[in-house]
């Protein structure tokens, strides 16, 4: 199957190392896909979906990226980095107040050079699109070629990023010798689990892919995860026979809300470096790890022999408020 190009930015691949006392407290082999370690400024999964939609911009002319994301967004952060090293502008509608504390993500994407322009949440959930389309017109106006990101570039081209993933995981398995039969991510957007099954999918690989949700629910990703196959179909004709009971995504760990931290969570998280020396982060990582642990103690991964979580990144999203928790 013939893919998209891409535009290589990232350190890989990024190595898979088992978690060995977490494994021997629950009684099942658990390994962790270090993609936090991508890079320094555009580390995290972020960056595999960048490398495709980046170079469609490139090929298209374009030398604006325009995207969105919370006030900690590690896809915005990435974003401004990426176009820093291109020589391109970045353009960054993000949900939140000019006078929040300057800290994390949003510390670097003005250390890095992004316009930014703030939304409130109802403008973020209703008119995020429109306000990114008004801003591309604005660039076109002074002569710029501005290229639109959704949220986590998570449409068809950036969902190739996982799809490559899902590639090397393959072949980390062969080096490894041992065979991966579920693989778990956290899902904020949906892309990168998209990316994942149209991998498992295509190499005819048995897995089963998992995701833990960390906003909206179940019946919103499998929504939007089956519209992203369409997505992907109209780069590669390569169509795949997925029902919305093949999406499997495990429910009930998004806590107060996408962001947003509970004591338990931030507990397990510190409990987690402690043993591991793994750092997870509040967003992303942590509720997912959290509910993959809580589900193997359910019985929900009893039929699995070897689990590999991926883990996305984040570090840069640990704000006052989550670490005043620890």
């Amino acid at each position: 199957m013939k893919l998209p190009k891409r535009i290589g930015f990232a350190n890989l691949p990024t190595r898979i190392e088992k978690l060995d006392r977490i494994s021997q407290e629950l009684g099942t082999q658990i390994y962790i896909k270090r993609d936090d370690q991508t890079g320094s400024e555009i580390s995290g999964n972020k960056v595999r979906k960048l490398e495709f939609a980046v170079q469609e911009a490139l090929d298209n002319g374009c030398d604006y990226l325009i995207t969105c994301g919370g006030i900690q967004s590690n896809h915005a952060r990435a974003t401004a980095a990426v176009a820093a090293k291109l020589g391109m502008g970045a353009y960054l509608v993000l949900r939140g107040k000019e006078d929040s504390e300057v800290e994390g993500n949003y510390f670097l994407d003005k250390m890095l050079g992004a316009k930014i322009k703030f939304i409130t949440p109802e403008e973020y959930k209703n008119s995020r699109m429109d306000i990114m389309e008004e801003i591309k017109k604005g660039l076109d106006k002074e002569g710029h070629k501005a290229y639109i990101l959704p949220e986590g570039a998570s449409n068809g081209i950036g969902s190739f990023g996982y799809y490559k993933a899902m590639e090397e995981i393959l072949e980390q398995e062969k080096e490894l010798n041992i065979k991966f039969d579920a693989i778990v991510t956290a899902v904020g957007s949906g892309g990168t689990y998209a990316g994942l099954y149209y991998g498992n999918y295509i190499n005819n690989n048995d897995a089963i892919i998992y995701g833990v949700n960390v906003c909206d629910n179940a019946e919103y990703f499998t929504n939007t995860i089956l519209e992203l196959f369409k997505e992907i179909y109209k780069y590669t004709g390569e169509e795949v026979l997925v029902g919305k009971e093949d999406i499997k995504i495990l429910d009930g760990y998004v806590g107060r809300g996408y962001a947003l931290s509970e004591p338990q969570e931030i507990e397990f998280i510190q409990n987690f470096a402690k043993k591991e020396g793994v750092i997870l982060d509040p967003v992303y990582t942590g509720k997912a790890m959290y509910g993959l642990v809580e589900e193997i103690k359910k019985g929900t991964f009893n039929k699995h022999k070897n689990i590999l979580f991926i883990h996305t990144g984040g570090i840069f999203g640990w704000n006052s408020f989550a670490r005043s928790l620890v």
